[in-house]
């Protein structure tokens, strides 16, 4: 939406607590049923507001959303180094997305995913806009150590701009930061992340959750890009995000350090 200057960051969107996206179809909540009230586009995306994703999603359309949920690579599979990697389900073609479909989608549901897949995207957003193959192996060594193969960079495509990808990891910090530094905060660290909550395919219950944070750092020169993923937690409320963020932030405060990333004291 901001590479194709629909919206910028003084964009405003009124939630009430949910949103009807076509005629006689029931509304999509927000997990505040009561609205957020007037929000920024910074704001939407700390406050997970569903309703205004959908929003931004219809001014896309069909065609546009479409284009980028390939353009991120999640109808393809990654090319990572491993064997047997699955490309996930998602409507791939303008065709198939309804209005529904397309509300759905906006806020991250109605698609299967891998993680892979996932954090292979999250990097393009945060990287400067590219769409990088991931890898496992950097080099292959002889018995000598000697460097019998470099795997190289390879750069898939540009998905975003560099300067939409700039005004975005700035948007990801205000999520960590916001409400005096959230679970994934490490003190000396600019950190940026995004919580994710998805219904379990196939539950007929409707109470099981798969609970995610994705979370890179520092946000001036993204060095490291976290994925954590909690399949069903442990406790009541399985659609709480803070279990993955306790697990990024234990990560990250040793991680940060032992790749001798200095921290800044203001």
């Amino acid at each position: 939406a901001l590479e194709e200057k629909l919206f910028n960051l003084n964009s405003t969107f009124h939630c009430t607590g949910s949103i009807i996206p076509a005629a006689g179809v029931k509304p999509m909540k927000c997990h505040k049923t009561t609205g957020h009230g007037t929000q920024n586009f910074g704001d939407i995306i700390v406050n997970s507001c569903n309703p205004a994703f959908v929003k931004i999603g219809q001014t896309l359309g069909a065609n546009l959303f479409s284009k980028y949920v390939r353009s991120f690579g999640f109808a393809e599979k990654t090319g990572i180094d491993l064997p047997g990697e699955a490309k996930g389900i998602v409507y791939s073609q303008s065709s198939d997305y309804g209005p529904v479909q397309l509300a759905s989608c906006a806020f991250g549901q109605s698609n299967t995913v891998t993680p892979i897949q996932m954090i292979t995207a999250f990097a393009a957003v945060v990287n400067g806009g590219k769409l990088v193959t991931p890898h496992v192996v950097k080099k292959v060594l002889d018995e000598n150590n000697n460097v019998v193969k470099n795997i190289e960079t390879t750069v898939k495509r540009q998905v975003i701009s560099s300067e939409t990808s700039e005004t975005m990891r700035p948007l990801l910090e205000a999520v960590v930061a916001a409400n005096g530094g959230s679970n994934a905060y490490v003190k000396g660290y600019r950190i940026g992340g995004k919580s994710g909550t998805a219904q379990k395919l196939g539950d007929t219950t409707n109470t099981k959750r798969i609970g995610s944070y994705c979370t890179f750092a520092p946000v001036d020169d993204p060095q490291i890009l976290l994925y954590v993923v909690v399949d069903e937690p442990n406790t009541e409320d399985q659609a709480d995000s803070k279990y993955p963020q306790y697990i990024a932030q234990g990560i990250l405060s040793e991680l940060l350090p032992y790749l001798n990333v200095t921290p800044d004291e203001s």
